[in-house]
C-alpha cells in the first residue's frame, strides 16, 4: 500500500511530528492535540511505503494509524540522563 503523506513540525513542541494523509492536511488532527501543538508548519511531502525506511518511526505503524485515525504523531526521542544534565547545563548558559 502506497500513501502519500504530509509531515508537519511543531513549532511549540521541539521534536514534535505530525504525519497526515497528504490530501487531507491536518483536517484529521483533533483540535485538543492541534492547540497542544500550536502552529504546525509542513516540511515535507513523500510517498509511503510499509518498507520506507524512517529516521524515528516505523512506516507501517505510521500507515495504520493514517488508516485507522487519519494522524500519526511521532514523539521526540527519549534522552539518557546525561544528554539531560548537558542540556540543563547549556541553558543556563
Amino acid at each position: 500500500m502506497n500513501l502519500t503523506c504530509g509531515i508537519y513540525k511543531s513549532r511549540r513542541k521541539t521534536d514534535y511530528y505530525l504525519f497526515t494523509n497528504d490530501a487531507e492536511g491536518l483536517n484529521a488532527v483533533p483540535e485538543a492535540l492541534l492547540g497542544q501543538l500550536g502552529t504546525c508548519d509542513k516540511v515535507m511531502t513523500l510517498e509511503l511505503t510499509p518498507d520506507r525506511r524512517l529516521a524515528q518511526a516505523d512506516a507501517a505503524e505510521v500507515i495504520q494509524a493514517l488508516s485507522s485515525q487519519g494522524y500519526y504523531l511521532q514523539l521526540p526521542p527519549k534522552n539518557d540522563a546525561y544528554m539531560q544534565v548537558l542540556r540543563d547545563r547549556n541553558e543556563k548558559l
